[in-house]
This record gives C-alpha cells, sequence and structure tokens, in this order.
C-alpha cells in the first residue's frame, strides 16, 4: 500500500467515524440526555461509581471497559471476517457498533434493566459527553487492536490486554465489561452480593 492509498483510506474513515458521533449524538439529544453532570462538578473525570457523578463525566471507571470494547470487538470482527474486509471497515463497524450501543443504554427500558439488574441502583443514563468519551475510548481500543495486528502475537497481544483491563476493574471497582454482561443477561444474587460488599 502507498503513502497515497493511506491517506485516501483514512480521510473517509474519519468522515465516517465523525459522522457516526453526530448521528449518536443527535439521538441521545432526542431522547432527553443532559449534556453534563448536573450535580455542579466540573471536574472531567469521576472515579466514585456509587456517587451521582458516575457517568455524568467524561472519564470514569467504566471507560476502561469500553477501551475494552474496542479490543474485543476488533478480535471478533477479526477472527470472524478479517480477511474478506479492510481495516478501515471493520473499524467502522466497530465504531457503529459501540454508537449504537450507547444509544440503547441510555432508553428507559435499559436504564431500568441496570438498575434492577446490577449494582447500578442509581444508573439515570449517561450524560452525552461521557457517552461521546465512551464512544472514543472504543474506538481508541480497536485502533490499539490495529497496532497491535502487526505484531505476529496479535490476537495474543489483544486477549491479554483485555484480561487486564478485567483485572484492574475487578480490583478496583468489583465490576467489569464481563462482569456487567452476566449480570445483565442473568444476575446473580452472589456476585452482587459482593460487588455490593455485603
Amino acid at each position: 500500500m502507498t503513502n497515497l492509498d493511506v491517506k485516501t483510506d483514512k480521510q473517509p474513515t474519519s468522515i465516517w467515524l465523525g459522522g457516526i458521533a453526530i448521528l449518536m449524538t443527535t439521538i441521545l439529544v432526542l431522547l432527553d440526555r443532559v449534556w453534563w453532570c448536573q450535580s455542579g462538578d466540573l471536574l472531567p473525570w469521576s472515579w466514585d461509581i456509587w456517587s451521582s457523578h458516575n457517568s455524568q463525566h467524561l472519564l470514569d471507571p467504566y471507560s476502561l471497559s469500553h477501551l475494552e470494547h474496542g479490543l474485543a470487538l476488533w478480535l471478533i470482527l477479526e477472527l470472524l471476517i478479517g480477511k474478506t474486509t479492510q481495516r478501515s471497515t471493520r473499524l467502522i463497524v466497530i465504531a457503529a457498533i459501540e454508537a449504537g450501543w450507547e444509544v440503547i443504554e441510555n432508553t428507559p427500558m435499559m436504564i431500568e434493566r441496570y438498575r434492577e439488574a446490577t449494582i447500578s441502583l442509581d444508573y439515570f443514563g449517561d450524560s452525552i459527553l461521557n457517552s461521546i468519551s465512551d464512544y472514543t475510548m472504543c474506538v481508541i481500543g480497536a485502533m490499539a487492536a490495529i497496532s497491535l495486528s502487526s505484531s505476529r502475537f496479535s490476537w495474543r497481544s489483544t486477549i491479554a490486554a483485555v484480561v487486564f483491563l478485567e483485572a484492574v476493574s475487578v480490583f478496583w471497582i468489583r465490576d467489569s465489561l464481563l462482569l456487567n454482561i452476566v449480570m445483565l443477561a442473568y444476575p446473580i444474587d452472589a456476585i452482587r452480593d459482593w460487588q455490593s460488599g455485603i
């Protein structure tokens, strides 16, 4: 691939990524999501998952799980359609999946599901800027996976990164991408009690 090919490939990809982000943001506005934390804290981060600031700032502990989204989705698409699609196409597909998740996650039905099934009893959805940050973290994760794919052991490196982020999340906040999926799909009281410190 020549330098010209790389340049012409990157421009449409960035347009797609920006367009997906704009569409996601527009839908979140139509869902009446708030732009920023209404508790008045202007810090760009919030590290306490039990506070009203969680999912309201640019960064929070769940930002790690959105990095995982990008890494894991890249690995899945690489295994399923890696030989038949360009990297840029897979990156756009990952971005669209993440944007779709951010919209679904902020619907009244899913917010209520989080409150019923997980430790997120005070979850009222994400702020729009938090959703944009989550989307960006996913794209960063996918781009990190692309960088790893130049290595001979790319899939192993990607799996190792996902396992590492899972471990950090579990030790830090007693929650993670995998635990979130389990609790949303089939809540287990023992896990919820452990997460709550009971």
